[in-house]
């Protein structure tokens, strides 16, 4: 008799100690940290929040038992700020996973976080090519594009049409420089000349001054090498100063937000580069109406990467089975990308997603078909020669 009320009691514990681990690892949390209220807002925030919950929706809500949350953060295009609330999501929050927006400052800060407490970072909006070089670290990827292949592809296009010369304008910022010294390389590399830039702080209003020395360079193009409201604001300014009439516009990372807020008139003939546009195919199509639906508004590809990396992720938490940072992120290394926003996408050591990108061009309004038909697609470049060689980022991890 005594046998059994130890038996019983060892079996009671047991099951008490495994409803309480249960209980401690509680649901698997994404964190998402970008720009909800500022000058890029629009081209990811609420956008990107609801493009996040899509993906968990279509996941079934759940993994390995564990129900999906997702928590998000205002960075305010702040790195100290984007910095203090990683740390805590990792550190405090349980936070499982990161999603990176917008802002390659906020994101660089925040990188060095991720390894040391092992938690897979994906920075979809922002571009910096540093994030996957020398301090690259083997928990962090660089999803949906960087400065050198918006440099490769959008430079080289706009050189072949008779740009030789060049005048940057500049965000003051990680993003803005990486893009310009990117940008640079391949212009001289086809035999062009960079008269000048301008560095301009980000979130400016006015870019009249910026105008006039662009002008006074007498350069074929004014490179811009901003983003977002920036990105917006400038190519209106330059229309209104009258820069067009004399140069080309190069649009180094436009978003179709950008494109909707300047209007097809002042935007037409643009060139520009995106591993993603709604219009694309009927899979984009048939996503983007599901957002459009929510949002009443087409997806930027940053919001629409946001939902490839969060499925992404919770594809190698079920394949790995465990929500264990190295294992999960051995299986996103392991794991070929094929859903609506990439195909046949593959990480690279250092992190850097390599997938196909988009020449496009801004279409004239009489080619316009529908509200947010935007682009014609000029040329598909193949992921290896529109990242370029591994070698030249630097990263440890890709010897």
């Amino acid at each position: 008799m005594k046998f059994r009320h130890v038996a019983l009691a060892a079996v009671l514990t047991l099951g008490f100690a495994t409803a309480a681990q249960a209980q401690v690892k509680g649901p698997v949390k994404i964190g998402f940290i970008t720009d909800m209220s500022g000058v890029y807002s629009s081209l990811d925030g609420p956008g990107g929040t609801a493009a996040i919950k899509m993906a968990i929706h279509d996941f079934g809500g759940s993994v390995l038992g564990r129900k999906i949350e997702l928590v998000t953060f205002d960075h305010q295009s702040k790195a100290d700020l984007a910095a203090a609330k990683a740390k805590e999501f990792f550190s405090q929050d349980g936070v499982d996973m990161l999603i990176g927006g917008t802002n390659s400052g906020a994101m660089l800060a925040i990188e060095p976080l991720a390894a040391q407490y092992k938690k897979p970072f994906i920075v979809i909006g922002a571009g910096a090519s540093t994030i996957v070089g020398k301090q690259c670290n083997g928990y962090t990827s660089l999803y949906a594009y960087n400065t050198t292949a918006l440099a490769r592809v959008t430079a080289g296009a706009v050189i072949k049409h008779g740009g030789r010369s060049w005048y940057f304008l500049t965000a003051d910022y990680a993003f803005g420089k990486a893009l310009e010294v990117d940008a640079t390389k391949v212009v001289e590399a086809d035999g062009g000349k960079v008269l000048g830039h301008v560095m301009a702080p980000l979130g400016a209003s006015n870019f009249s001054s910026y105008m006039l020395q662009a002008q006074a360079s007498g350069a074929d193009v004014l490179a811009l090498a901003n983003a977002g409201g920036d990105a917006a604001n400038s190519i209106k300014q330059a229309t209104q100063f009258g820069v067009t009439k004399k140069m080309k516009l190069a649009g180094l990372l436009l978003f179709i937000t950008d494109i909707h807020s300047v209007g097809l008139p002042a935007a037409q003939g643009l060139y520009l580069t995106a591993p993603w546009y709604w219009n694309l195919n009927a899979e984009s199509r048939a996503w983007s109406k599901r957002f459009y639906a929510q949002m009443n508004a087409m997806p930027s590809f940053s919001q629409a990467g946001d939902y490839s990396a969060a499925l992404s992720y919770l594809k190698a938490v079920k394949a790995a089975g465990t929500t264990d940072g190295a294992k999960v992120m051995a299986e996103l290394h392991k794991m070929k990308v094929n859903d609506m926003f990439i195909h046949n996408g593959s990480m690279r050591p250092s992190g850097l997603m390599i997938h196909d990108m988009y020449l496009m061009q801004v279409k004239t309004p009489a080619e316009s078909k529908e509200p947010w038909d935007y682009y014609n697609v000029v040329q598909t470049v193949p992921g290896n020669e529109a990242f370029g060689p591994a070698a030249a980022y630097g990263c440890p991890l890709d010897k």
